[in-house]
This record gives structure tokens, C-alpha cells and sequence, in this order.
């Protein structure tokens, strides 16, 4: 029986083939905590009495969610994690002083992997799955099983294989694709599953598109998404080592078996998808971007960033957008970078320059926009068009405000127009 990438990546960490419904106990390469979540594990950890972590060098706490602290409740939850990391020497410890969204940042360090088992107490965590790693979002007790054996148990997946054909279009790009297939699954049609992404299309697909698509695979249910090593995963990396004087292990490289088992193929012809803008209140009730400008959605907010949408290109495409031009009076235009090198990146390319003349403003790496914390909430009855990956009844703020999502390129154009506008319109 052919095994599927997934199935391959924890038979090689069990050391025995398995498949799809087998309760495995495996190996983690990765344990990944934030400021919210990681105080109740090391909490769990230290009622434990456990005093030492199986794997220092397989555990990072990314203090990204409110951080710089916004009260005083936020600032104790950073020091909670701020002691326990001084306390064990935590190599991989990030906080101001080199600070990013960790979905961003730990594939900027070089810290996650093809062929990792990835877990972190973020639901979001299947983000990596765009480097050809497992990786999946789990609770603060599992992750404090996981500091405390190095290992945990999972239910090896199924598998959905997604098929992608043709090359996207102009102003469409891997969020679109991850809507769109949001859209026909719905937010529970691949419950426990993954979402394996495949066909002509992906050569085509950037490692921030590639990001992107993963990182809503939750948003379909899904335990993971996940994307083969190729070309372009190789570029990536070999920039990355440049960068960090190597890798934090060697890349573990696997293909899914022609014969492999699926529960579903699901078909998205990429080359006549336009951009696509999920409505409120889920992110499965997707529409084309010319019924969002027949439907003549004004909007109070525009937000670009989050870690799904938060990288280098999005802000190529906002500032290519938004040159010589301004943001419309009744606009608020924010910009959330991933990390601090891609805001210097952005800045040395000029993106924040041309952002900040046409009338945005750019905050330092944060989470908290998306998830309603702090750095652009909204008020009642507003309109918000986001980059951000859920747009649930009060995701931003107040309860009464709407969210729509969309690409980069559909935010920054409609920010000049105060209206959801197809940037193709350009």
C-alpha cells in the first residue's frame, strides 16, 4: 500500500511504516509556545516537578501575541515565559529584541524543516506544512507533554489531495487558492485530515504563497497542510542557511507514493480563479472579488500583515499598489510586517516609505490586530478588509463589526477607494 507524505513522515519518525487511522507515539523535531499559551504549560511542567526539558533545542517560545506588553495582565504572561527561558538558557527565545510573528519568524531562522514533526500551542502551527513538514496546532498540555517526553501520541491522518492547475492569474495569489478551497470544503470538511497540495500549479507558487495556503489549512478543519520539497522549498533554504550559518538540521525529504490512499481529490483550476473575498462571519463563505464590487462593500479598515499574510510580498504588492496614490479619508490603513527583517527589508526596498506617504501605518511584528488584542480593533458597526485568516463575529473587536478576507492586492487597492476593489481594475 503506497503511504501519502504524511504517512511517510511519521513512519520515519516511529521507525516502522504506518498509515492513515494508527495511533502513533512520535518523536517531536519542534515545540513551539507563545506568550498566551505557554504560561499554562510551563505551569503544567512545573506542577509536574519536572525541573529539565527532553529537548532545549527543540523548544522555542515566540512572545508574539501581545508583545510589547499592552497591560499589565499581558506583561506578566511575557514574564511567566521570559523566567522559565532564562531559567532553563532557552536558545530559541524571542522577544523584542529580535521579535516576529512565529509562523514568520521560526522559517526565517531556519528552525523548521521538510520532514519535521511540528507542534505548537497556536492553531496555526500548520503553517510549516508549506516546507514539506507535519506540523499542527495542539493544546498548552500537550505541549507541556511534549517539553516533558520530547515526544506525543497523534492519529497518523487521512489525506485529501488537492490539484492545482494553470498558472494564477494577475493579482492572485496563494491566499486566493486557500479561500477557494476553504470554500468548497467548508470549515469542517477536512476535520483531522490533511490537505495536500499538488499539480501543475505549484512551481508557480512562492514560499510566501505557499505559507499562506498552509497556514488556513485549520480553517478547513484540517490537522495539516502540507506541500513537497521542490525547486523553490530548495532556494529557500539554502537562502535561509546563508543567513543563519546553517539550518537547524538537516531536511528529511519525502514524496507521496503514486499509489497512495486519499478520501477525496479535490480539483481548482488556478489559471480562471480571480480573487476571491470570504464574507462575514466564516471564511468558507467565499465570493468572487466582482460580486464584492457589485455588492459595494465600504470599508472603515484595511489590514495587511498577520502570519498569513504579514511577509516581504505583501508589501511589495501593497506599495506597487498604493505609489504616487493615497488612502482614502475615511480609510485607516495598518500594516503589520512578520518580523523585524522583513520590515527592514521593506524598508530598505522602500515599500514602507511609499505605505506611510499614501497614508498607512506600520506597526511593529504583532499578532494582536488578528485576533481582536490590540493595534486595530474595531468599533461597532465597522468594516474591516483583512489579510488575517478568521472573520469571526467579533474576531477584531467589537461584535457588531464585519470582516472580510482577501489578498494583499485586493486590501491595498480598495484602501485608495474606501470600497472592496478588484485590483485588476487598476
Amino acid at each position: 500500500m503506497g503511504q501519502t507524505i504524511t504517512e511517510k513522515i511519521f513512519s520515519e519518525h516511529v521507525g516502522k511504516e504506518v498509515h492513515a487511522g494508527e495511533i502513533v507515539r512520535s518523536p517531536i523535531d519542534m515545540v513551539i509556545g507563545n506568550d498566551i499559551t505557554t504560561p499554562i504549560s510551563i505551569k503544567a511542567f512545573e506542577d509536574g516537578g519536572f525541573e529539565k526539558l527532553a529537548n532545549p533545542e527543540g523548544f522555542a517560545i515566540v512572545l508574539d501575541h501581545f508583545i510589547p506588553a499592552k497591560d499589565i495582565a499581558s506583561a506578566n504572561q511575557a514574564k511567566i515565559s521570559r523566567d522559565f527561558a532564562y531559567k532553563h538558557d532557552l536558545k530559541y527565545f524571542f522577544d523584542e529584541k529580535d521579535m516576529g510573528i512565529e509562523h514568520a519568524l521560526l522559517p526565517e531562522k531556519g528552525l523548521v524543516l521538510p520532514g519535521d514533526v511540528i507542534i505548537g500551542a497556536d492553531s496555526h502551527t500548520c503553517t510549516h506544512g508549506g516546507l514539506g513538514a507535519f506540523s499542527t496546532g495542539m493544546g498548552s498540555t500537550d505541549i507541556s507533554f511534549g517539553m516533558i517526553t520530547g515526544g506525543n501520541w497523534f492519529k497518523v491522518p487521512e489525506s485529501i489531495k488537492v490539484v492545482m492547475s494553470g498558472k494564477p492569474g494577475e493579482y492572485v495569489s496563494g491566499k486566493d487558492i486557500i479561500l477557494e478551497v476553504i470554500r468548497i470544503l467548508g470549515v469542517d470538511g477536512a476535520l483531522y485530515q490533511a490537505l495536500e497540495f499538488t499539480g501543475d500549479t505549484v512551481p508557480h507558487l512562492s514560499m510566501d504563497d505557499r505559507f499562506s495556503i498552509c497556514n488556513m489549512a485549520i480553517e478547513a478543519g484540517a490537522k495539516n497542510g502540507i506541500f513537497a520539497y521542490d525547486e523553490v522549498t530548495e532556494e529557500f533554504l539554502k537562502k535561509t542557511a546563508e543567513l543563519n550559518d546553517g539550518l537547524r538540521a538537516e531536511p528529511k525529504i519525502h514524496y507521496s507514493d503514486e499509489d497512495a490512499t486519499y478520501t477525496r481529490i479535490i480539483e481548482i483550476d488556478v489559471a480562471s480563479l480571480e480573487p476571491v473575498i470570504a464574507y462575514p462571519f466564516l471564511p468558507d463563505n467565499g465570493h468572487p472579488v466582482s460580486q464584492a464590487v457589485v455588492d459595494e462593500i465600504r470599508v472603515d479598515q484595511v489590514f495587511i500583515g498577520s502570519c498569513t499574510n504579514g511577509r516581504l510580498s505583501d508589501f511589495k504588492v501593497a506599495a506597487e499598489i498604493l505609489d504616487g496614490k493615497r488612502v482614502a479619508r475615511h480609510v485607516r490603513l495598518i500594516l503589520t510586517p512578520g518580523t523585524q527583517k522583513i520590515l527592514r527589508d521593506a524598508t530598505k526596498a522602500g515599500y514602507i516609505d511609499t505605505l506611510i506617504d499614501a497614508g498607512a501605518v506600520v506597526s511593529n511584528p504583532t499578532c494582536g490586530a488578528c485576533l481582536g488584542g490590540y493595534m486595530g480593533i474595531l468599533g461597532d458597526d465597522e468594516v474591516c478588509i483583512s489579510t488575517t485568516n478568521r472573520n469571526f463575529v467579533g474576531r477584531m473587536g467589537s461584535r457588531s463589526s464585519k470582516i472580510y478576507l482577501a489578498n494583499s492586492a485586493v486590501a491595498a487597492v480598495s484602501a485608495i477607494s474606501g470600497y472592496i476593489t478588484d485590483p485588476r481594475s487598476l
